[in-house]
């Protein structure tokens, strides 16, 4: 990744992306069917699963090997992370969402993985 003159960042993005590629292709299939609170169940339980597992086990690596680590966010990502929780309590807070609200976490999320690889 540094040779591709990426942020060491992009690494933590693209490991976490193949952790969840499964389970996120799971609850996709699950959406597709309309089967919602599956498809909530299988995103939100691999997410926690992920970060309950990985912190953990960083933490051990970085204690073993002696090495520096590091789990905050930065300003932007603080910010990006507050946005995306209050629009999902608007989106999920009267029990219907629409397409839109879909499209604003994902061009949420679009900025984030911006703003990752372009700091």
């Amino acid at each position: 990744m540094l040779g591709a003159g990426l942020p060491l960042a992009v690494v933590g993005v693209v490991i976490a992306a193949l952790v969840l590629a499964l389970e996120s292709l799971a609850a996709y299939k699950a959406a597709r069917r309309n089967r919602l609170q599956t498809s909530l169940n299988l995103a939100l339980g691999s997410a926690l699963a992920t970060i309950g597992l990985t912190i953990p086990s960083v933490a051990i690596v970085s204690l073993v090997l002696d090495l520096p680590l590091a789990l905050g966010i930065d300003a932007k990502g603080m910010t990006l992370l507050a946005l995306s929780l209050f629009v999902a309590t608007l989106s999920l807070g009267t029990g219907r969402t629409t397409v839109l609200q879909g499209v604003l976490h994902l061009v949420i999320f679009a900025a984030y993985l911006f703003t990752t690889v372009v700091p």
